[in-house]
């Protein structure tokens, strides 16, 4: 049995949800808590540093972390009718460049501006954030380049890369919007969300946008605002 240690609104959680859902790889998910103690030890003994998401997988003894990590165990280990790590040399490493391009040059720099608003008054990063919407921006340049002409990041294959790209610009396009000079980039995004897996991760997590610490810039086709 697959358990995954997650939280809906948790955009690394999505990377790997995308991933299972596109196979349909039984697991069970476990919403875990982090500013619970008691509900999140089940996580911190199987991963000391407490990130999330974490795959545990019973039937091997095995415990993965990191979710370029769990996607690549996953298909070695549970392989599907959706391989998201091609067999081709050249194309595994294009999967890889764009999957680590959009945790480290989007989804880093989209976490660093949201938690920045969580930070206690008097405790705020305003030059961190600036450096990190810069990130953002270049990084859009960057791919509205890699899009060009292309169906999904790496190729014409949905793979671990586009995994990657959903939960990233899902949320990063609410903290610095892209305008109509990345057309390639909005049509890209708009393929994504029109995949099964995707809407399924969204509409999961729709509940729990109300937590978005930016909830007033997300699309109302997406949330809408209470009250």
């Amino acid at each position: 049995m697959l358990i995954l240690y997650l939280h809906p609104l948790a955009s690394f959680c999505h990377k790997v949800l995308i991933a299972l859902y596109e196979n349909d790889t039984p697991f069970e998910g476990r919403v875990v808590n982090l500013a619970d103690p008691e509900a999140s030890a089940g996580l911190f003994e199987r991963w000391p540093v407490g990130k999330i998401p974490v795959l545990e997988d019973t039937a091997n003894g095995r415990v993965v972390a990191e979710t370029s990590i769990i996607i690549e165990y996953l298909h070695q280990m549970y392989p599907g009718p959706s391989p998201l790590i091609p067999k081709d040399a050249d194309a595994v490493l294009e999967v890889r460049l764009w999957d680590r391009f959009f945790d480290l040059y989007v989804s880093v720099p989209m976490q660093k501006i949201v938690l920045d608003r969580l930070r206690p008054e008097g405790k705020s990063d305003p030059f961190g954030v600036k450096e990190a919407r810069e990130t953002l921006r270049t990084a859009y340049d960057m791919a509205e380049h890699q899009l060009a002409g292309r169906q999904w990041a790496a190729g014409e294959a949905f793979s671990m890369a586009d995994c990657a790209a959903l939960p990233a610009l899902f949320f990063a396009v609410t903290l610095e919007p892209y305008g109509r000079s990345h057309r390639n980039l909005a049509s890209y995004f708009e393929r994504l969300l029109e995949r099964a897996s995707v809407a399924r991760t969204i509409d999961e997590a729709g509940p729990y946008f109300q937590y978005y610490p930016y909830r007033e810039t997300l699309s109302e086709r997406f949330y809408l605002p209470q009250g």
